[in-house]
């Protein structure tokens, strides 16, 4: 296969002006196909702004094309993933089991599923509708169901967030773009399989992650909803059976992947009383900060909206005077603020958008990093989730349970002194109450959250306007522990295999689905005897 590294086109070109491109560069018109592979956005001349792609193209005689083609084309072998196990039938003493419905154990099923493995997926929140409407009756009511809520259900967190699907682990042997084509295949939008900022939107997630559980049902695995797993029977170091104490239902362990996502506080404090290994570590705390839509499309774009491009999306990071880094994080063009609560009387927040991105407002969490000695002693695995909670407790008091506000100017002064909001001028899921968000965070964080407000301020201008709105709390950017796996994936307890964002192995829907590919191989070997 050729491909081509750099074609760019003004933004308001057609299919046509691509073909006539790769005409140009193979110096020759011969009967050709084409696939996008990455298609991303050029603005350092804005408001003049270009789309470069990196184009493969399947072309007879390659050799001899190539020796006149542009040098901008070059021969490349792509990898296409293929699953190394099946089985024919299996015994269901050996099938495996799955707690998490999220995209790590979501995509563990599926691969598992899809070649013989048949396996049990336990998920403690409800089926994607059913929990829709529990959010929904959240942000309208104030009635929290601690099992259904935005963190737990069919879909896990992900599904009521932006959807994006971007990640920084490498994808050597394929299992990204093997994520991307299923997500396709059951309901996503196409262009997620070249666009350099891909995203789903929470509407459309909520299909995609509908349809592969039904898929994993078709091909003979079962799925257990409302069935939260807080029994572990394990004998000599060896995981023998777990159960839902609620449910009344027991699985033998056959063996048991654990993808429990990073907000099962519950879970990981009956497991880590139980020996498993785990230990605290590094993670980010910040808040949500809101501007118009315009203001990021004016800096990103030269221009105030764009019919073509939608609504801009950014990415910002600084490291400041202390060494701490402070950086943007899950950015929602065009989205809203979320009330991302799981527990009474604690509050966190997230973001989210659709899949047309068309509120008036942009949000992102603007995020500080800490370490182990920051929230503990850095020795103790439970001091992370037990900052994370003091932290929620505080916000939920602040804003008098429902999502605290300030304004920037307000939150540098430590002082309310503005007038309430309008409702209708601030973008978020859930009541909002203006309230001082200052008096949440150690003080460490707050200083260095407005250090990066101030330098982000140089980037993109008006980000540190004194009416930019603040949110409080983010505190549930990725989990505050990591438990320990061997080559196999298998934890210090023989038969549990850890994996996902939870788990400390993945840090989105991409990576988590990605990393829930990799321990079904590893079930699979397990199952089979091939380790």
């Amino acid at each position: 296969m050729l491909r081509i590294n750099e074609l760019k086109l003004p933004i308001t070109h057609n299919e046509k002006d691509i073909r006539n491109k790769i005409v140009k560069l193979l110096r020759c018109d011969v009967p050709f196909e084409y696939k996008i592979v990455r298609k991303s956005l050029d603005a350092r001349k804005k408001p003049k702004l270009f789309f470069s792609y990196i184009i493969d193209i399947i072309v007879d005689d390659e050799d001899k094309i190539l020796k006149r083609a542009d040098k901008k084309i070059l021969k490349v072998n792509n990898i296409e993933y293929a699953f190394p196990h099946h089985i024919d039938e299996i015994e269901d003493d050996s099938r495996p089991v799955i707690i998490g419905l999220g995209p790590c154990g979501l995509f563990a099923g599926l691969y598992l599923a899809r070649n013989g493995f048949k396996p049990i997926l336990v998920e403690r929140g409800k089926k994607i509708d059913e929990r829709t409407h529990d959010v929904n009756r959240f942000w309208e009511e104030d009635i929290l169901n601690e099992n259904s809520n935005v963190q737990f259900g069919e879909g896990g967190a992900g599904a009521f967030s932006d959807g994006k699907l971007n990640t920084l682990v490498k994808d050597k042997y394929g299992r990204n773009k093997a994520v991307l084509k299923d997500l396709v295949s059951f309901g996503a939008p196409e262009e997620i399989l070249y666009d350099y900022k891909p995203h789903i939107g929470t509407d459309r997630l909520k299909t995609t992650v509908k349809n592969i559980s039904n898929e994993i049902l078709k091909l003979g695995g079962e799925i257990f909803y409302d069935t939260l797993i807080d029994e572990f029977e394990i004998k000599e170091n060896v995981l023998k059976k777990i159960s839902s104490s609620k449910s009344n239902i027991s699985f033998k362990s056959n063996p048991v992947i654990l993808a429990i996502g990073h907000s099962a506080r519950d879970t990981f404090k009956i497991l880590f009383d139980n020996g498993l290994c785990m230990a605290p570590k590094p993670f980010a705390i910040g808040f949500r900060v809101q501007h118009k839509t315009s203001l990021i499309n004016e800096s990103q774009y030269g221009v105030s909206s764009s019919d073509t491009l939608g609504n801009a999306p950014y990415k910002v990071t600084y490291t400041c005077k202390d060494q701490r880094g402070v950086y943007s994080f899950c950015m929602c063009p065009g989205g809203y603020v979320v009330n991302a609560s799981s527990t009474k009387n604690m509050l966190a927040v997230n973001g989210m958008s659709y899949y047309d991105r068309n509120s008036p407002y942009s949000n992102s969490a603007i995020i500080v990093t800490i370490n182990p000695e920051d929230y503990g002693d850095g020795k103790n695995p439970m001091s992370g989730i037990e900052f994370q909670k003091e932290l929620e407790k505080k916000a939920y008091d602040i804003g008098n349970g429902h999502i605290p506000y300030e304004f920037y100017s307000e939150f540098k002064e430590n002082r309310l002194y503005l007038d309430d909001l309008d409702d209708n001028l601030i973008g978020t899921k859930g009541k909002s109450e203006h309230s001082c968000v200052h008096k949440i965070m150690p003080q460490f964080i707050n200083d260095d959250f407005v250090e990066g407000m101030e330098a982000f301020g140089t980037k993109i201008k008006g980000f540190d306007s004194p009416d930019t709105l603040i949110f409080g709390i983010e505190s549930r950017t990725s989990s505050p522990v990591k438990i320990s796996r061997d080559e196999f994936c298998e934890s210090n307890i023989q038969n549990l295999f850890v994996a996902g964002e939870g788990a400390g192995y993945a840090g989105g829907i991409s990576s988590a689905a990605m990393d829930g590919i990799l321990i079904a191989e590893k079930v699979a070997e397990r199952i089979l005897g091939k380790e």
